[in-house]
């Protein structure tokens, strides 16, 4: 469809309305002469006055304005009309817009030498005037309003998926997908390049794409939503356009409803505040594209897919925003998944169906070619897989664009065609066909290896060290999948898909890391116990010889409380590495640092002088209450306000919900405060009231500290880049010792009036440190140790990271939002059963797909 003419044709040469509409007629032609029909379905819908929904660019009235070349045509036809022509010819999305700026800017010139305009258009394929919509102005002031949180959506679902797009097929060439409504016969009706066209024109907007394993069905829905992305023109009621997400089926949860869960994965995966995800929901401004239907229930089948029954149940509910019609979604399922699916009357209603056909020989042909060239190195190879694809078999083999792929990097590595597409003519075609994918599945990490042998900082490895840690990985996919089949609400990421980082610590043995990371968060409850007890040296050990006193009765209680908490946090089944990301400028972080100082000073001089009060002025005279409690207010609203810097317009969790999420770990934290503020009323004598009132005071302070940095470090801020899936798990450690640093401040300022500068100093970092690592960084803490233990037991490297991001450029792995993936299932399956009986079939998918 697209043009081979550089240019469209110019408006601004037109002097007369007959020579403007004359230019509309050629721009069709030059468009490459698309249908009255296509234009309609192009040029969407509207809506007028008394509530009806008509098309913008009905085929009777393009016919009318096209041959009155008298009148010069209403603005919103001509802009509807010329946005249809470049999206038919496929001309850049970023480029219409300034097309159509030149079209009003010529119609806006003869507008003054134009006769009135028609006050009514024809109604669609009769001919019958219709009130129409509106003037210019008033159509302009009715259409939708721009939605900044739909407008970040629709940017960083853009983002990622040219990220996911890049990790699945190495770069921008691709096979050929194409695909038609019929299976049987094999009609190629449309392909990737026209997809979301075709989309654009379903009533309703409901789309089931069924493929086999490998044939693209994850390529097509990641190039539906750039399309829809990119050009921005799916309509929804009113007008209102609607941002295409592609999600991952086996993230939903059986019984979960589905626009909650959507919802939350707006929030989990875009970063989008929470109200405006459940809004944007709400309105119908999201296109739900789910991925991987056939990927909710375990392989092979036990009996019918519950889950993907539960799933397509709760997608028959989603209606559009009148409730009167079904809502706008796009589902990908595996062929014999589907087949599975219709057997138990369960499938997407209202949706309309297409097949994803095999590659033919042409189509193979034409991209080996295309990645190939004569004078290419692999010239010699590409004719020598070109010979062998007129047998049955390793057409077969190779009829998927993924299938392709692993032949081709198996090749670039030096691998041999011939005996890769090794097949015994006198054999079934459908096994022999199967030996050869599992041939290509067994080279394709040492292919991929041989290729990228190197990180980027050096490090080299092995192809029999990759396999062994990708098996390993594959198999704890499998144990998680089972484990969270087993759990009614598993963590965010715990599926049979998505590797984690901080849900990745089973791979070292689930007790052995348990037991380890308890052991390491009591050594460092007790390190912190201990540098308080020092730094505050109200008690000598040969104090406790005598018997307890009141005081050291109630502080050796809170220690021993505190102990108890650290090491019953790290007994936590699956720790959450949470706390959103900013991307702030350092200007940013500076004003916040310094407003937060501002605020915390003052503050910090009235619970000086609150403390001056408690000890009677036994302790500290008031020069010392006033300069220590702004010092200190100041550094720890300092610290809060760098944290927090940059969340202007991001969502805030409220109080009661901050204290929902952590309640043990604030109650350690206002403990840590009690104890902070023991030692100085010890040391004046206090008595009892002024003792309790004083630790309470103290209690609530640093619980309310707590949950003023769940606040502050909770979320995202507006402006965040895409997450990294490593990024949560860096930030732990960072949150977990800004917390115990905080705390540090105040035990300094403690431990100064009873030690000299330097030990208190020590005494306040080393608690402050392990305080830290211990109540705000469990989900670090525990994936290091998992981490080290698997390293130690050969299963998986040391530096883990290096090696996933390795295994990413290497295309073993991928990017998927916050999460690494397996290039595609089919490999992840292969990992986890290589040792199973050999494949029997091609017809038999090797396994569920995922790319």
């Amino acid at each position: 469809m697209t043009a081979d003419r550089s240019r469209p044709p110019d408006p601004s040469q037109a002097g007369t309305v007959e020579e403007f509409v004359q230019t509309l007629v050629r721009f069709k032609q030059w468009a490459g002469g698309p249908s009255l029909s296509r234009l309609r379905s192009l040029g969407g819908q509207t809506v007028t006055p008394d509530g009806s929904t008509i098309d913008r660019l009905p085929k009777s009235t393009i016919s009318h304005v096209l041959r009155q070349t008298g009148k010069l045509p209403r603005w919103d036809f001509v802009r509807a009309y010329v946005a249809a022509c470049l999206r038919y010819c496929d001309y850049p999305a970023e480029r219409i817009p300034g097309e159509l700026e030149r079209w009003r800017a010529a119609r806006a010139a003869l507008a003054e030498l134009a006769e009135p305009a028609d006050p009514a258009v024809l109604a669609p394929d009769t001919g019958e005037p219709v009130p129409q919509v509106a003037e210019d102005e008033a159509d302009a002031a009715a259409r939708p309003r721009p939605d900044p949180a739909a407008e970040v959506l629709a940017w960083r679902v853009a983002r990622e998926e040219d990220r996911a797009r890049k990790g699945l097929l190495g770069g921008y060439s691709v096979a050929p997908v194409s695909f038609g409504h019929d299976r049987a016969t094999g009609e190629m009706t449309d392909d990737l390049n026209s997809i979301g066209r075709f989309f654009a024109g379903l009533r309703p907007r409901r789309l089931m794409v069924v493929g086999e394993s490998g044939a693209g069905k994850t390529v097509l829905a990641i190039e539906l939503v750039l399309q829809l992305a990119e050009r921005f023109v799916t309509a929804g009621p009113g007008g209102a356009p609607m941002v295409p997400v592609r999600l991952n089926a086996a993230r939903w949860t059986l019984g979960s409803r589905f626009e909650p869960w959507l919802a939350g994965q707006l929030v989990q995966e875009f970063g989008l505040a929470g109200k405006d995800a459940a809004r944007l929901v709400r309105d119908r401004r999201v296109l739900p594209v789910v991925d991987g239907l056939d990927e909710l229930d375990p392989e092979p089948s036990t009996g019918p897919p519950r889950r993907a029954i539960g799933l397509l149940a709760e997608l028959n509910r989603y209606s559009d925003l009148s409730g009167r019609r079904p809502g706008a979604v796009v589902v990908t399922c595996r062929a014999d998944r589907h087949a599975e699916l219709s057997e138990a009357r369960a499938g997407l209603d209202n949706a309309a169906r297409i097949h994803l056909h095999d590659l033919t020989a042409g189509q193979i042909a034409e991209y080996l070619h295309t990645r190939w060239p004569d004078g290419h190195p692999c010239a010699g190879q590409r004719d020598a897989i070109l010979a062998a694809l007129p047998d049955r078999a390793v057409h077969t083999a190779l009829a998927t664009p993924w299938r392709l792929l692993l032949t081709v990097t198996a090749v670039e590595s030096g691998a041999d065609p011939s005996e890769l597409l090794r097949a015994d003519p006198g054999a079934d075609p459908g096994k022999e066909a199967a030996r050869i994918a599992r041939r290509l599945l067994d080279t394709y990490v040492p292919a991929a290896t041989e290729l990228t042998p190197r990180t980027s900082s050096g490090t080299p490895y092995r192809p029999e060290q990759v396999r062994s840690w990708l098996v390993h990985l594959a198999a704890h996919l499998r144990k998680q999948a089972d484990h969270a089949a087993a759990t009614g609400r598993p963590p965010p990421g715990l599926t049979a898909i998505d590797l984690v980082p901080h849900l990745l610590w089973p791979i070292g043995g689930r007790r052995r890391v348990l037991a380890l990371h308890c052991l390491c968060c009591a050594v460092l409850a007790v390190v912190a116990m201990l540098a308080f007890w020092t730094g505050s040296a109200v008690d000598g050990a040969g104090d406790l010889r005598d018997g307890l006193t009141p005081g050291e009765g109630l502080t050796l209680a809170l220690m021993g409380g505190w102990v108890g908490i650290a090491i019953g946090l790290s007994l936590s089944p699956w720790p959450a590495a949470s706390g959103g990301r900013t991307n702030v400028s350092g200007r940013q972080r500076l004003t916040g640092g310094l407003l937060g100082a501002l605020a915390g000073g003052p503050a910090g001089v009235l619970g000086g002088l609150a403390g001056l009060v408690l000890t009677g002025g036994d302790v500290f005279g008031p020069v010392f209450a006033v300069a220590a409690g702004a010092a200190g207010g100041s550094v720890l609203g300092a610290l809060i306000g760098l944290t927090a810097a940059g969340r202007h317009g991001a969502e805030r969790i409220t109080v009661s919900e901050a204290v929902r999420a952590e309640p043990v770990t604030l109650l350690g934290f206002g403990l840590c405060g009690a104890l902070t503020g023991l030692p100085p009323l010890r040391l004046a004598h206090a008595g009892p009231l002024p003792l309790a009132i004083g630790v309470t005071g103290a209690f609530v302070l640093a619980f309310a500290l707590g949950v003023v940095f769940r606040i502050a470090t909770g979320g995202w801020s507006k402006d965040a880049e895409l997450a990294h899936p490593r990024e949560a798990l860096h930030r732990n450690p960072e949150i977990g010792v800004a917390f115990g640093l905080t705390g540090g401040v105040a035990a300094f300022l403690v431990f100064v009036l009873n030690q000299d500068v330097g030990e208190s100093l020590a005494c306040a970092l080393v608690g402050g440190v392990a305080f830290g690592l211990a109540f705000g960084a469990i989900a670090w803490t525990r994936t290091m140790i998992g981490l080290i233990v698997a390293a130690a037991r050969g299963l998986l490297p040391l530096r883990l990271w290096t090696f996933l991001d390795w295994a990413c450029e290497a295309r073993l792995l991928r990017v998927s939002g916050a999460t690494y993936q397996f290039r595609h299932r089919e490999l992840q399956d292969f990992l986890t059963h290589e040792t199973s009986e050999p494949l029997t079939a091609a017809a038999e998918p090797l396994a569920t797909e995922h790319g």
